[in-house]
């Protein structure tokens, strides 16, 4: 019989640490969070300095009672919850839900799931942090008291539904003050002169000064001011007038934290954050290599620069084994980090090993997996070797009263390139050897117009860094921050740009308003800096939350009196509504903005927007639907996706995927399979879904039974068949 009970947040962990820990150990999920506040009350006692009221949350009362029965039967419980602040805090409450007594448990943490980090971690057991447990219920009533007193304001005022949040409120301000400089933004004209000159091969240099003010910047600000310079150039010889070289180290970039893994994966991979977290949740906890179970990464949650000592010295060795002596630095290179109380995890986002190369395990992992761990893989093991080395000459060339200048930038040694080389690298430019008091040929002198240009919309990576850089939210708080404006629909993307709506707008000129003094970037990050202070034990968490919520609520009662009914406006368009002829108006979801009828919830009409602001109207395609032989009209989501439909709508629902010719593809039919439904009796049909093969009950939908047959072992098929032969 098992001696010791290990509990962790996720069951993707419980096989790969159960094979570490062998027969004694008995390895159990608690699934993440099993108590927090009720949801149909505040669920704090304000009065009573700020005591919260838990409830055991009703999808986990199974997994406690579970784990109560399991516990009971125990010597020692091992609380095995992720090492931040969230994982802290669900030990403490697994101990309270369990009724476990301060005797019977031990608090272990890891950051990586490997054989000698686990066993490492129960011979190091150690007692709960009530400091980390109290910081993390801080963050928990904070962002209760926002929600719960702020959001029935804004039903009230602005619209029923929506919702306010102590991070998510303050990422809708960074982009809405973003928009607000893009509006007001004037561009101002200005000029650039380039001489193309030719000396074995053509090259380009650009006018950057006048000789009598000499390494001051010349501004040239509109076309009659760049004529006179080309009128004063005309007939110049080109002199080279001085040359400077030097060489110049480039040094390698600091392995990952969450926030610049987030950032690296949005720009090179195209991924979401919350899509980033997902993959590297799966990396950390353990995947299939061969006949093992192996976490590949370190905790994905961290802020820290830290690395591992046993880390470092075997990934030197792996470099020197495998690119030599000169990419190997001589000694192991450490980083700090500049992000503001960085204090949740460890270590650096890392390989567990760097001797497990993408490439041999790419067999083992789907295509993003593989795209991720190669990008951690990559970025870290480039963090541990030499700098690269590049050739820089400068070289100021003079032209009657002008100064131009030239640049050369030539790699000479890869160092950390070698492996870390993404496209947008810089690129060498290469010059000519070139003497002083050389004369070289003109080919040609050009002026080109510029404008200064807004600052740009923030995407996710742009957006990551910002509210980093502000000192808003924390690792864990990044993904979920940007799903919930994008789900409220406050903030749209535009391409892979965010542009607040109308409402996202109104929301927010009403929070900077009234609650301006709370809900902004310096009061934010200001709170983080107080919850890390509780964290370290240097606060008292009644009195951070006294101190935000007096202000709080004497805001709230001078809203309730001075703030007026908001409305948020759609914009009215041109356009006449197909179906009722009412005027349409421009609104927003999360997908983008489409047209909609005025006249809404009578006619629900709405129409795809394409690109020039314009309606996409419905096509006939000449093809009839197989069910009711009505004409089918091609249409376009709002996710600019075509689809075929039947003019019979709604009567009559049937849709259609267009295939690269424009064709209709009409989905096989259900194959019969003589199975009958566990459910309710009826016949089990096999059809073909975007993951594979499946059963369906064909009493469908009043039945909704699903099995999921494995693509590439049909044996579940004939498995189901024979048992229920023999059954019958």
């Amino acid at each position: 019989m098992a001696k010791y009970l290990v509990i962790v947040e996720s069951p993707a962990k419980e096989k790969t640490i159960s094979k570490i820990l062998g027969k004694d150990f008995i390895i159990k999920s608690s699934f993440g969070h099993i108590r927090d506040l009720p949801k149909s009350k505040l669920g704090i006692d304000i009065e009573n300095n700020f005591k919260p009221t838990y409830i055991d949350i009703p999808k986990a009362k199974k997994t406690i009672s579970t784990l109560k029965e399991i516990s009971d039967n125990i010597n020692k419980v091992y609380l095995a919850t992720d090492f931040d602040r969230e994982g802290e805090a669900i030990a403490w409450h697994l101990k309270e839900a369990l009724k476990l007594p301060i005797s019977k448990i031990s608090r272990i943490t890891f950051h990586e799931i490997t054989h000698d980090a686990i066993l490492d971690s129960v011979k190091h057991p150690r007692n709960l942090d009530m400091w980390l447990v109290n910081s993390q219920q801080t963050r928990r009533l904070l962002d209760r008291l926002v929600g719960y007193k702020l959001s029935p304001l804004l039903w009230k005022k602005v619209k029923i539904g929506l919702s306010a949040g102590r991070v998510q409120s303050v990422a809708v301000m960074i982009i809405c003050n973003r928009e607000e400089e893009i509006q007001k933004f004037t561009p101002q004209e200005y000029w650039s002169i380039e001489a193309e000159l030719l000396k074995e091969f053509s090259f380009k240099a650009q006018l950057f000064a006048k000789n009598d003010i000499k390494f001051k910047k010349l501004s040239i600000k509109n076309k009659e001011e760049a004529d006179k310079i080309l009128n004063k150039l005309e007939g110049a010889k080109y002199e080279v007038q001085s040359i400077e070289t030097k060489q110049r180290k480039r040094l390698p970039y600091a392995p990952y934290t969450t926030s610049t893994m987030q950032q690296d994966a949005s720009r090179r991979l195209g991924f979401s954050a919350s899509k980033t977290m997902m993959i590297a949740q799966k990396l950390y906890e353990g995947i299939n290599i061969g006949n093992s179970q192996v976490g590949l990464i370190t905790y994905m949650r961290t802020d820290s620069l830290n690395i591992a000592k046993v880390a470092q010295e075997e990934t030197l060795e792996f470099i020197e084994s495998q690119y030599g002596n000169k990419f190997t630095p001589k000694s192991p290179k450490s980083y700090k980090t500049k992000s503001k109380g960085a204090q949740e995890a460890h270590e650096a986002i890392r390989p567990t090993s760097a001797k497990r190369t993408p490439n041999n395990i790419k067999q083992y992992l789907s295509n993003d997996e593989f795209k991720l761990y190669d990008l951690i893989w990559k970025r870290f093991l480039a963090s541990q070797m030499t700098e690269a080395i590049y050739n820089t000459v400068t070289v100021t060339i003079s032209a009657n009263e002008y100064s131009f200048r030239a640049s050369g930038n030539t790699l000479i040694f890869e160092g950390f390139l070698k492996v870390y080389n993404i496209n947008d690298e810089e690129k060498e430019t290469k010059l000519p050897p070139l003497k002083e008091k050389e004369i070289l040929k003109l080919l040609k002198v050009l002026s080109t117009q510029h404008f200064t240009e807004p600052p740009p919309r923030y995407n996710e990576a742009s957006l990551i860094k910002a509210l980093e850089e502000h000192g808003i939210g924390r690792p864990s708080t990044y993904a979920p921050t940007i799903k919930t404006i994008l789900d409220r629909v406050y903030v749209r993307l535009d391409g892979k740009k965010f542009v607040p709506t109308n409402l996202g707008i109104v929301v927010n000129d009403v929070l900077k308003k009234h609650f301006g003094n709370i809900i902004n970037i310096e009061y934010t990050a200001h709170v983080e800096e107080k919850l890390d202070e509780i964290a370290e034990n240097k606060a008292v968490w009644q009195d951070v939350l006294k101190k935000f919520y007096i202000p709080l609520e004497k805001n709230l009662k001078d809203a309730e009196v001075k703030l007026e009914k908001q409305k948020v406006k759609p914009q009215e368009t041109d356009f006449k509504c197909p179906t009722c002829g009412k005027v349409m108006v421009i609104r927003d979801s999360r997908a983008g903005q489409f047209l909609g009828c005025s006249g809404y919830p009578n006619c629900k009409t709405t129409l795809p927007l394409n690109k020039e602001g314009t309606p996409i109207q419905e096509q006939e395609t000449g093809m009839t639907c197989n069910k009711c032989g009505s004409p089918l009209i091609k249409k376009v989501g709002f996710k600019g996706k075509e689809y075929l439909a039947c003019k019979r709508y709604p009567e009559c629902k049937t849709t259609y995927n267009i295939d690269k010719n424009g064709q209709k593809v009409i989905k096989p039919e259900p194959e019969h399979t003589g199975l009958k439904c566990e459910k309710c009796g009826a016949e089990m049909l096999k059809r073909i879904g975007k993951r594979g093969p499946f059963l369906t009950c064909s009493a469908f939908p009043k039945c909704r039974n699903l099995q999921w047959i494995k693509a590439t072992k049909n044996e579940k098929l004939k498995t189901q068949k024979k048992t229920s032969k023999k059954k019958a």
